[in-house]
């Protein structure tokens, strides 16, 4: 139809009118003038943050999808130590399941001792001022001896086929004569094998002489097969010593042979105690089963009592088992203090705490209170997040500083007081970061280190009443000027790719911080620890990446996060938010309100938090929402007011990891 151009525009017209004399009647405010930023809103809130979509196998809502599929791995151990080598020396079978929808024409396994090799990747790059990584220098025959690799089948494993295999580092290939069948497809493998254990080994496990004899803190202590997934099917990056590990569920069943004065303790369950511990520790195991307090099983007198006797030729096995765990350790010596104590688990279900220490770890200040602190920690945890699924939970004294295994912990020996308690509870946070939601480590450690980090914050806040609670509140506008220094690399790094000394901030502080962020300033404790977790049950005994932390986040808590993660963990953007000036509706009058002025300065977007002083002396808090920063550089908005206004400071409570607090706050002019 033919439009009647003069009826249309006179149409128009009428329809405006009413906002043009709306227009004329809103008193003219004067906006101000641009500022020179470094802040780009469309850079903080681009779209597409997510490169890909939702699968069939990891879902667009974070959770693994309807076909989501991870490998199986089971594994039977026999070793013997051999105490005056240094030595361990047995033989693996590996039950290894396919439950990809590929097959598989061969396989890759973990072969950790040899980054203790002279001529290894992770040597070769150790800087001249030394490192916290490889072994120090130690020169010694280090590495497996792989001395068969075979393919055995039969009722008791009894029928065995060689098959080749290639070492290259800390990786070694399986060929197999016939590929492995998808979708449940299941090899064994048997590995006879050897090595010898270095005295630092890479901060993770070693070997320790006290006045009352060695004590080994045994990991990385069989070939360990690598993670085949959907995400980058064999994984195979190379331990050179700054990333740990990525691995497979499965069962373990293992047995340690050791000289009969030399204590064990594992992973998981002891089996056979009636075979290894006097009548008399039996009784003490089965008082300590039951009791909140802590019982001493092996005591100090009789570790020097037993170590009188000297030298001998007989030998004890240790047999454990741990089920639905991605690895297992061991520590071993004759100079273990034991003691052990109850573990009180939701829906009424137990487990039990344990430390093992030498005397020079003894007393009340020191590894006496070690149960103590396992026990809470986990108790804590567990009542918070998700129940703690092994049997036991065994922390060793020895020359590691701190490391995790599932059930088993190793810290130092000099540990005491605030820092004993800190360690024991840090360690036993990876249970559930990564031994429960098992994320690749190996790329990704602010994945476990970092996430732990935050639960650690709220154990250690809530032991014992707070008795070692920080008793000042933690300044995170001067944090963050550290978290957010120019050079630093982003946290969604791989763990091999930044300085070592960035290690503690990019993989444990800042991203702990980023979750306390979240859930004290962004989301809000309900919605956050709702969502969080939501993350651990959907992942539990899973490998989630990134991408599926960020997705459950957002769709648990409902919350479009992007511009968070894009600036924290996704690059190192800082955040500086400047209160540039306040300036009165009418100057006449103070009554009809003031306009107050902030500047986002730098990248990173935040919500705000205003203080306002008003001349009676009141004060008066705002909040406004990350949207402000969402297409501005500068946000002016209208206080109501019926006073003067004395100062406006932002993050009054220095709660926000503003770097530069000089322009925070704006004060009335005398």
């Amino acid at each position: 139809m033919k439009k009647n151009k003069p009826l249309f525009l006179l149409v128009i017209l009428l329809l405006s009118a009413p906002f043009f004399l709306q227009a004329q009647r809103r008193p003219r405010i004067e906006l101000p003038s641009a500022v020179n930023s470094n802040y780009n809103y469309h850079d903080a809130f681009a779209p597409f943050f997510y490169t890909h979509n939702g699968t069939e196998y990891r879902a667009a809502t974070g959770e693994p999808g309807p076909r989501y599929w991870q490998n199986k791995a089971d594994y039977k151990l026999a070793v013997k130590l051999n105490e005056a080598a240094n030595e361990i020396s047995g033989t693996e079978i590996l039950s290894y399941t396919n439950n990809s929808p590929q097959n598989l024409n061969f396989l890759w396994m973990q072969l950790d001792q040899n980054l203790f090799k002279q001529d290894s990747r992770g040597n070769a790059i150790v800087p001249l001022n030394g490192s916290r990584n490889a072994g120090r220098g130690q020169l010694f025959d280090a590495g497996f001896k792989i001395k068969s690799v075979s393919i055995v089948s039969g009722a008791k494993n009894e029928i065995t086929t060689d098959v080749k295999y290639m070492i290259e580092d800390t990786r070694m290939q399986i060929f197999l004569p016939k590929a492995m069948a998808a979708n449940g497809g299941n090899i064994k493998i048997k590995i006879n094998y050897s090595f010898i254990s270095p005295d630092y080994g890479s901060d993770r496990m070693g070997v320790l002489s006290t006045k009352n004899g060695k004590i080994f803190s045994v990991a990385q202590w069989y070939p360990r097969i690598c993670v085949f997934d959907d995400v980058l099917g064999w994984n195979t990056h190379p331990y050179t010593g700054p990333g740990e590990f990525y691995l497979e569920y499965g069962d373990f069943d293992f047995t340690i042979t050791a000289p009969s004065n030399i204590i064990v303790v594992g992973s998981g369950e002891l089996l056979n105690p009636k075979e290894v511990y006097t009548t008399e520790q039996l009784k003490r195991w089965t008082t300590a089963s039951t009791s909140d307090k802590t019982i001493l099983i092996r005591t100090a007198e009789e570790v020097e009592k037993e170590n009188l006797k000297g030298v001998t030729n007989k030998e004890l096995s240790w047999h454990f088992k741990i089920n639905n765990a991605r690895d297992a350790a061991w520590a071993a010596s004759a100079a273990f203090i034991v003691d052990a104590a109850k573990i009180n688990l939701p829906d009424g279900k137990k487990s039990l705490a344990i430390s093992a220490y030498p005397l020079e770890s003894n007393g009340d200040s020191a590894w006496g209170r070690s149960t103590e602190y396992v026990k809470k920690s986990i108790e804590f945890n567990s009542a918070k997040w998700y129940a703690y699924p092994y049997p036991a939970a065994t922390c060793v004294a020895g020359n590691v500083s701190g490391m995790e295994y599932p059930g088993i912990v190793f810290c130092g020996i000099r540990a005491k007081k605030a820092g004993l308690m800190h360690v024991n509870d840090h360690e036993f946070g990876h249970t559930w970061f990564p031994m429960i939601v098992g994320s690749n480590e190996r790329l990704y450690g602010w994945m476990d280190e970092g996430f732990n980090t935050f639960i650690n914050t709220l154990s250690q806040a809530d032991f014992n009443n707070g008795e070692y609670k920080s008793k000042e509140p933690i300044d995170k506008q001067a944090i963050g000027n550290y978290y957010t220094a120019p050079g630093l690399e982003p946290v969604l790094s791989y763990v091999d790719n930044y300085k070592e000394r960035n290690n503690g901030t990019l993989s444990y502080s800042k991203p702990g911080e980023g979750l306390t962020l979240l859930r004290e300033q962004i989301l809000g404790k309900e919605r956050f620890d709702r969502a969080f977790t939501t993350y651990i049950q959907r992942w539990a005994f899973k490998h989630p990446t990134p991408d599926d932390f960020f997705r459950t986040i957002e769709n648990v808590s409902g919350e479009s996060l992007q511009w968070f993660w894009r600036g924290w963990f996704v690059n190192n953007w800082r955040l500086d938010v400047a209160v540039r000036e306040v300036k009165y509706v009418d100057s006449t009058d103070v009554s009809k309100g003031a306009l107050i002025t902030l500047d986002n300065l730098e990248k990173m977007a935040m919500p705000v938090v205003l203080e306002i002083k008003l001349s009676s002396g009141k004060t008066d808090r705002v909040k406004l929402p990350v949207e402000i920063w969402e297409r501005n550089i500068s946000w002016t908005f209208k206080y109501n007011c019926k006073e003067a206004i004395e100062s406006v400071t932002y993050d009054p409570e220095k709660v926000l990891p503003d770097f530069n607090p000089s322009n925070n706050s704006w004060t009335k002019q005398r």
